[in-house]
């Protein structure tokens, strides 16, 4: 289950990005600008939490192809694990994806067809 993210300030409310946080913003936008982790994000969210053979299958790509970009949101820690037997079952903890994904959607969905 996602956690409830805590009271931020807005985004108004903040001091202007320094250069280190705007590349660290950029970094962390890299890790998104990929089809197949948004695809997985996406299937981790509508499921709860999925091994890497379903995503495999629900993508319709190999499993390895699945593990290495599962590896990479994982140690951003974006996505927790939990063995089962010879299984690895990913699931997303960072409360934020969701939004950002489902806002993405919404811009693409406003500014032509989706």
């Amino acid at each position: 289950m996602l956690q409830q993210t805590s009271r931020k300030p807005s985004l108004r409310q903040r001091s202007l990005l320094s250069l280190k946080q705007a590349a660290d913003l950029k970094d962390l936008f890299a890790i998104f600008a990929n089809d197949t982790r948004l695809r997985l994000l996406h299937a981790l969210v509508q499921a709860g939490e999925l091994c890497v053979t379903d995503l495999a299958e629900r993508l319709g790509m190999n499993p390895q192809a699945i593990s290495n970009q599962l590896q990479r949101l994982a140690d951003r820690k974006i996505l927790a694990t939990r063995r089962e037997g010879n299984h690895i079952h990913y699931r997303v903890v960072d409360p934020c994806v969701p939004t950002l994904i489902h806002r993405g959607i919404c811009l693409l969905e406003d500014t032509r067809e989706f």
